[in-house]
């Protein structure tokens, strides 16, 4: 598996796999190639779908040096779904260079001719039960094995840490409107007012929401979040760290181990699975930041690793075939509010953990139901994996 370092990144959102990874990938180009008189990019799958709604043209003619032609297309022979070839060309107009970028979700990307270190194997073991057998074998935690792979991991995650934290602060303290057609206003301000005033018994969970739409609206609006497992999904990590620091008081130290046990199981999802929209549809972006936040919260409630995995499995199993249907195009409709239900559902997860292992032991292993979200992503229809072309999206446009 690659670093974790690779799964939490700092970056502008609306969608790690339509902005974050094509300017990456942009970037790299010219650090490679130098500048030249003009670029193509043409972009394909749900790049070129809902590239408009999440600005994927802009943020490539921003980040390129020279004059850009961005071209949406429809025909791809590439082996993977999502991606864009990028050419850059001289004053004559002659081909100068040229790549083919896999957009891998979570603003990873893969250039078919040029290997990149940042996927480089970091972990041998690749699945759940083959990094638990270590534990038992070695007497260690989850933590060690993390940290003894990734020495500089802590350092990453205290910066993830505050940059989460930083981003709900920022949506909480934000008023307007957000871009696009949708006329959407922010309202997670609002939202935390209610919860002020909510019952005592409804306080927490409606808190916890809020701070995901802060996070979230933010992501929207083109601001920095961070990927978790992408920047569709940044809600429910972050509201739910911001509530441990600030409501809770739980020192960072111990959230950026909990980040680091979320982390593990979000890189075995990336590893075995998926955690592209555009691949397997909102299970492996909203369904893989509830495990990963389940994972985290069973952590700091200092439950065993079978509990933890119980947990995560939990999580994952209660998102499978969950679509991505963004209405428009836009990383508004359903995914803001399924942000928010998606931290109540960690919570709930690690809370049913903690307790159903105390009446009997779980059938179902959490590389199986990764394994199961896998195989539905595959039979899921390209009209709900993140083309904007079926579900909540066609729906909507069709009562226009």
């Amino acid at each position: 598996m690659q670093s974790i370092q690779e799964l939490y990144k700092v970056g502008k959102g609306p969608s790690s796999s339509h902005t974050l990874a094509p300017e990456r990938a942009c970037r790299l180009f010219t650090e490679v190639f130098g500048t030249f008189d003009h670029y193509q990019a043409e972009l394909f799958g749900s790049l070129s779908l809902t590239g408009k709604g999440h600005h994927t043209d802009q943020v490539i003619i921003d980040t390129l040096p020279s004059n850009t032609e961005v071209i949406f297309s429809l025909d791809w022979d590439e082996p993977f779904p999502n991606g864009f070839y990028l050419r850059a060309y001289d004053a004559t107009d002659v081909l100068q260079q040229k790549w083919t970028v896999f957009s891998l979700g979570g603003g990873s990307i893969q250039i078919q001719e040029y290997p990149l270190n940042w996927n480089d194997e970091v972990y041998a073991e690749s699945s759940l039960r083959q990094i638990y057998s270590l534990l038992d074998e070695k007497n260690m935690t989850v933590t060690d094995y993390v940290y003894a792979h990734e020495p500089q991991l802590k350092k990453h995650l205290h910066v993830i840490l505050d940059a989460m934290c930083k981003c709900v602060s920022n949506g909480l303290s934000a008023d307007g409107i957000l871009p696009g057609k949708l006329k959407i206003h922010r309202c997670a301000a609002q939202l935390l007012d209610e919860a002020v005033h909510a019952p005592k018994d409804a306080q927490q969970r409606l808190r916890l929401m809020a701070y995901a739409y802060a996070a979230s609206e933010e992501n929207a609006d083109g601001h920095t979040c961070v990927t978790a497992p992408t920047l569709g999904a940044c809600g429910v990590l972050a509201s739910y760290m911001y509530h441990c620091r600030y409501d809770l008081k739980i020192p960072d130290d111990k959230l950026v181990d909990s980040l680091a046990v979320g982390g593990l199981f979000g890189n075995l999802i990336k590893q075995n699975a998926t955690i592209s929209g555009a691949v397997g549809g909102c299970q492996a972006e909203v369904g893989a930041a509830v495990s990963m936040c389940a994972a985290a919260s069973a952590f700091l409630m200092n439950l065993n690793k079978e509990q933890i995995e119980y947990a995560a499995e939990i999580a994952m199993e209660h998102n499978l075939g969950l679509t991505c249907d963004p209405v428009m195009g836009y990383v508004m409709i359903p995914c803001i509010e399924r942000n928010a239900m998606g931290v109540t559902r960690a919570i709930d997860s690690a809370q049913l953990a903690r307790y159903m292992s105390k009446i009997r032991r779980h059938l179902v292993s959490f590389d199986m139901v990764v394994e199961t979200m896998n195989e539905t992503g595959k039979q899921l229809p390209i009209a709900l994996k993140e083309t904007s072309e079926g579900g909540l999206a066609k729906e909507f446009e069709e009562h226009q």
